[in-house]
């Protein structure tokens, strides 16, 4: 015990150790100040991390929106560096996301959908159809399409609409353009997968919008993490997007993001979709090139990124060439060369801190497993007859089952949520309802993979009864022992405690949570996970 405690201190101390200088790059060492709040509205509360360098004034503002089962930490690697280069950075949580109250559905939805970019759709083929299903299912289908669209998308033939697309990007521009440090003429958006669509919506919405003081706080850029374009036919025309840059990860998995093509080759920017958006004629358009104008808004590029969908985020040559477009756009300072970027060490740092907290549960776990109370909760394989004893059973067995959780988990997280029967007033949130899925297709997993090889062994002559299952001691084999189950939830709920506490200090200390690059762990927020049980 007194070997586990000693390791259970070191590994947490070397945790928050980790956290601790994670933070002070996040914070450009202490140059920033970082801070977290809401913005309420009508419909609720949206969260956010606001990133300040420290005397800043008339500053130029960013406003970054992470995609979909994301939160405002996946912003971070933008945020850091823009901030360390002058600018104020809001990061939100969008709507149905992290600590932001309002659902998901308060985007709207419509009863159709398209299968290629928009504007160049059409009924006759089929590119245009109507869609059924579940409201969430609708929800999730309809994240392409946008409440600044012409109503022939974004309004539905059964009277449903996309409200707000921005996901409360709306709301939260409003909130960064007022903040006294900030220039509110030098202003630009970001956002990733989910949250380009946001942006393309935020930007849309304050294309020509002027203060209260009258000043133009229309966006100077705005930079798609693999975004997906559309024709300029299918919104009003007095809508301009000033000075857009767009991330292309060669790898997408996702079709949305390359023009619903099979893969991102260079024939992808002769389409007539690429060049309208490059402003060039056919076979004029090229890779990592600015076309148009700063000045007066119209440039336009495209970076090709040796990368996949979820890793651009955190891509180097991504970040240089959002660096310098926004440098270009707002004018941030370029004392700090775009290629000096220190956004990875504080996700290593994290996700470090993460698996050390992770071994010390492992290691409390043996400090528990050494006191009177659950030291029964531990037994040896039963010696049976007929067993095999090479571990090779095992680990097949092993290997099998993370497979199936593997291959499960896009699919079933994904879309498993949008169809499956659950009841639309109480499993609303279709990001939760997409794990519940996954949970339930494992344990029906389980059931099968324990259920057949009792069966097969019985048929063997060989009987596995409660202790082989671990359900059971030796000393009563054959009965369920309720009591050591009891005991084995009270120790895994004692370890979950620990890392718990470690990930509040992690937050409320140093406004960091565990991660790597994605969300992996956060704290439990009755307010926002309240949306599920909202009717």
């Amino acid at each position: 015990m007194k070997k586990n405690l000693i390791i259970t201190a070191i590994l947490v101390i070397a945790c928050f150790l980790a956290i601790f200088i994670a933070s002070l790059i996040q914070s450009d060492w202490n140059r920033v100040e970082i801070e977290t709040g809401i913005i309420e509205i009508d419909d609720g509360n949206i969260a956010y991390k606001l990133y300040t360098p420290k005397g800043a004034k008339a500053a130029p503002g960013v406003l970054l929106l992470h995609g979909y089962q994301n939160d405002h930490e996946t912003s971070a690697a933008y945020a850091i560096e823009l901030a360390r280069r002058g600018a104020v950075v809001l990061a939100i949580d969008e709507y149905g996301h992290g600590d932001t109250t309002i659902p998901m559905r308060s985007r709207g939805y419509t009863n159709h959908k398209v299968s290629v970019n928009y504007g160049n759709d059409s009924d006759s083929d089929k590119t245009y159809v109507e869609i059924s299903g579940p409201l969430r299912y609708k929800v999730l289908m309809n994240f392409s399409t946008l409440s600044f669209f012409n109503d022939r998308y974004s309004k539905g033939s059964d009277g449903s609409a996309v409200v707000d697309s921005s996901m409360g990007g709306i709301a939260a521009y409003a909130f960064l353009s007022s903040l006294e440090e900030v220039d509110p003429t030098r202003l630009a958006i970001s956002g990733h997968s989910m949250g380009t669509w946001a942006s393309w919506s935020t930007a849309a919405a304050y294309s020509g919008a002027v203060n209260s003081n009258g000043v133009d706080i229309t966006p100077k850029a705005t930079v798609l993490q693999c975004g997906e374009l559309f024709r300029n036919s299918i919104y009003d025309s007095k809508i301009k997007f000033n000075n857009v840059l767009l991330l292309q990860a060669k790898y997408d998995e996702f079709n949305y993001f390359r023009d619903y093509q099979n893969f991102v080759t260079d024939d992808i920017l002769d389409t007539p979709i690429r060049t309208e958006f490059l402003g060039v004629d056919a076979n004029q358009s090229e890779w990592n090139t600015t076309f148009g104008s700063f000045a007066d808004g119209s440039a336009r590029r495209i970076e090709l990124l040796n990368t996949n969908h979820r890793l651009t985020t955190h891509d180097s040559h991504g970040m240089r060439a959002a660096l310098e477009w926004f440098d270009s756009a707002i004018n941030l300072d370029s004392s700090i060369e775009p290629t000096n970027q220190v956004f990875m060490l504080k996700e290593a740092l994290v996700f470090i801190a993460m698996l050390l907290a992770i071994f010390s549960m492992v290691s409390f776990m043996n400090v528990l497993l050494y006191t009177p109370f659950f030291k029964d909760v531990v037994t040896g394989i039963p010696n049976r007859p007929n067993k095999d004893k090479s571990g090779k059973v095992w680990w097949k067995n092993c290997i099998i089952t993370m497979l199936i959780a593997g291959f499960t988990y896009p699919f079933l997280t994904q879309l498993g949520h949008g169809l499956l029967p659950l009841n639309e007033n109480i499993f609303r949130m279709t990001i939760g309802n997409g794990f519940l899925s996954w949970y339930l297709f494992l344990i029906v997993v389980m059931l099968f993979t324990t259920i057949i090889p009792i069966k097969r062994a019985k048929k063997k002559g060989v009987i596995i009864d409660m202790a082989d299952l671990g359900f059971a001691s030796e000393k009563s084999p054959k009965h369920f022992d309720f009591k050591l189950l009891g005991k084995a939830i009270l120790l895994v709920l004692s370890m979950l405690l620990l890392m718990y506490v470690e990930l509040f200090i992690a937050v409320k200390v140093f406004t960091l949570d565990f991660r790597f690059i994605w969300p992996f762990f956060r704290l439990f927020s009755f307010e926002s996970k309240g949306i599920y049980f909202r009717l």
